[in-house]
């Protein structure tokens, strides 16, 4: 007779197989880093995960959702990870005196995260620029942030403008900008369905607001694709 794993079985095979907070264990749901608290909290997840299911007039004892709730509770833990990161210390580590004085930008970063709405996804790109003070910061920590925001129950708006003060208020350069275009589930596959929309949202500061010419040039880079 084979052995279905029990919910409690994966979890203390998952929590043995981690070692110094990065998990080593095969399975594809398993969680980067396990707390000490973690199988109570899947636990209760999953628990809820079970009642939704009953909700939708589904049986969740059937076998193709055995274990539905205890992926759905993993998946939700690692695209709500955010929470447990500190963006401002994360870009404290990388931080480093350069009279660099020009403009700084990363473009393109692939972001996900979830509308706190509807608990769909929304996805797309966010383009960060600064202008350093003295102060740059090593370019991963930029893509850096904007993941740890994004991986948060967002609405757009406010993820825009985390990801510029978290930048402004750690290197507190001469001006910061932050444009995310990106395209919303609950606008696509629900709602009012339009499968073309793409919201994008703006947050600057200092010279990119007082400049013309700054942004200028900020909006010019992010849309040269040669």
């Amino acid at each position: 007779m084979k052995h279905e794993k029990t919910l409690s079985d994966t979890l203390a095979n998952n929590r043995r197989s981690s070692y110094s907070g990065v998990s080593m264990c095969e399975d594809d749901d398993c969680l980067d880093a396990m707390t000490d608290n973690e199988p109570q909290i899947i636990e209760t997840l999953s628990s809820a995960v079970t009642t939704i299911l009953g909700g939708l007039g589904e049986n969740p004892e059937r076998e193709g959702l055995l274990k539905t709730p205890e992926r759905v509770a993993k998946s939700l833990r690692f695209l709500t990870k955010g929470y447990r990161e500190n963006p401002e210390e994360l870009l404290k580590k990388a931080v480093f005196k350069e009279s660099y004085d020009e403009m700084v930008l990363v473009k393109d970063i692939e972001l996900f995260s979830m509308c706190e709405h509807h608990m769909l996804p929304f996805f797309g790109k966010a383009h960060v620029a600064y202008i350093p003070d003295g102060k740059i910061v090593g370019l991963s920590k930029i893509a850096r942030v904007v993941e740890v925001y994004a991986r948060r129950l967002q609405v757009q708006e406010r993820l825009t403008q985390q990801i510029r003060d978290a930048i402004q208020d750690v290197l507190n350069p001469k001006g910061v900008g932050v444009i995310i275009e990106a395209k919303h589930m609950c606008m696509v596959m629900r709602g009012v369905e339009k499968q073309n929309s793409v919201t994008t949202t703006s947050a600057m500061s200092g010279e990119f607001i007082s400049s013309p010419s700054t942004r200028s040039e900020f909006l010019r880079l992010i849309h040269n694709r040669s």
